[in-house]
């Protein structure tokens, strides 16, 4: 006679237990976080190298950040920072008023983008040595120089933006206003300017970038004030460590003005995000 014997029941698993999270932390902070690691190992190579160079060719790191604290304390940096960003901003409002044109009859027209493709492309390309000399030949030392320059320079990047923003208007939509006799206004003001806001705004972002470099190497050239200008002036006096603070407050304006225009895209369209 066989006896059959049960076996123990096995407890069932619970599969509503949720797994550990790993706190990790958000990718904004990691991404601080990794770029002052690396700023401060690029600034202990600098002072390495500089204390075993031993020379006022190569000053070292501390020395530069007196000398920008010095610029900050005197009030030279707004007085000329000032001076570069009303620069840029007349050279801004000027490649606006052509950009936009531009672009919308590139957007609308085969024919006006074919036109417009190559005179456009070689703006964009032009080397910025070019602009900064021929800036200093037509116009002097003076203000008219560096905003003619940042306006040429920021145009390509708005009209080719705005190009893409016409084309991506659904022709429907377009067939629809005409169907309930929308007027020319509510066209532009209710479909045009909703579709072309983004693309303006990363065509002024990209364009910023480059006018303000540009900007500058052109009051290296021909300019009685400007960040650029104070640069030309450290350079001629052989002052290496007014040069370099001079440099850094331009690196950090550039990153703080970059940091803020990439604020306000996400603030200003994050509804996009969202529909994504």
């Amino acid at each position: 006679m066989t006896q059959t014997v049960a076996l123990p029941e096995s407890r069932p698993e619970r599969s509503g237990r949720r797994p550990r999270r790993t706190t990790a932390p958000p990718l904004r902070h990691r991404r601080w976080l990794i770029s002052s690691v690396t700023l401060v190992l690029a600034a202990g190579i600098w002072a390495a190298v500089a204390a075993w160079v031993d020379d006022p060719i190569l000053p070292r790191p501390a020395h530069v950040g007196e000398q920008v604290l010095a610029i900050i304390a005197s009030g030279a940096a707004v007085t000329n920072f000032a001076a570069s960003i009303t620069k840029i901003l007349a050279g801004f409002a000027l490649a606006m008023a052509g950009g936009l044109v531009v672009g919308f009859v590139m957007g609308r027209s085969r024919f006006m983008a074919a036109y417009f493709s190559l005179p456009l492309f070689v703006l964009g390309n032009m080397p910025g040595l070019t602009y900064a000399v021929f800036g200093l030949l037509i116009f002097g030392v003076g203000a008219g120089g560096p905003v003619v320059v940042s306006a040429l320079v920021a145009l390509p990047f708005i009209a080719m933006n705005v190009a893409e923003g016409v084309r991506s208007i659904d022709g429907r939509l377009l067939a629809m206003c005409r169907a309930f006799e929308r007027s020319h206004f509510d066209i532009v003001r209710h479909l045009y300017l909703p579709a072309l806001t983004t693309f303006v705004f990363a065509g002024v972002r990209y364009g910023f970038a480059m006018a303000w470099k540009v900007e500058a190497l052109t009051e290296v050239f021909g300019a009685s004030n400007g960040v650029g200008f104070m640069i030309r002036k450290a350079y001629q006096e052989f002052r290496v460590d007014d040069m370099l603070a001079w440099t850094t407050l331009f690196i950090v304006a550039m990153v703080l003005i970059e940091r803020v225009l990439a604020y306000l895209e996400g603030r200003f369209f994050a509804w996009r995000k969202e529909i994504a």
